[in-house]
């Protein structure tokens, strides 16, 4: 599973940084907001990570870890937060 969560982020990664190579951060707001099919697509994702980062609070109080920082890069860089933390969570408390 890491090793799909790795090969996942790194990939994402690298499509990222050329989307910001290729119209920057503002650039890709503004993509997202060209037309109602984008945004759609954009409702849709901020809905999916929303109940992601409503998962991420209740599975790290559940282990007893901070979510915060894993909640942070998700509202700022999307799916690289519940990336981070799926590799980063630490085991479930006994």
């Amino acid at each position: 599973m890491k090793a799909l969560l790795i090969a996942v982020l790194i990939a994402f990664s690298a499509f990222t940084a050329w989307v910001m190579a290729q119209v920057g951060y503002v650039g890709i707001w503004t993509g997202a907001l060209a037309n109602p099919g984008s945004e759609q697509v954009l409702v849709d994702l901020v809905i999916a990570c929303a109940l992601i980062c409503v998962w991420m609070i209740k599975d790290a109080q559940q282990r007893g870890a901070q979510a915060w920082p894993f909640v942070l890069i998700t509202l700022t860089a999307g799916s690289f937060g519940p990336l981070l933390y799926l590799l980063l969570r630490r085991p479930q408390a006994a």
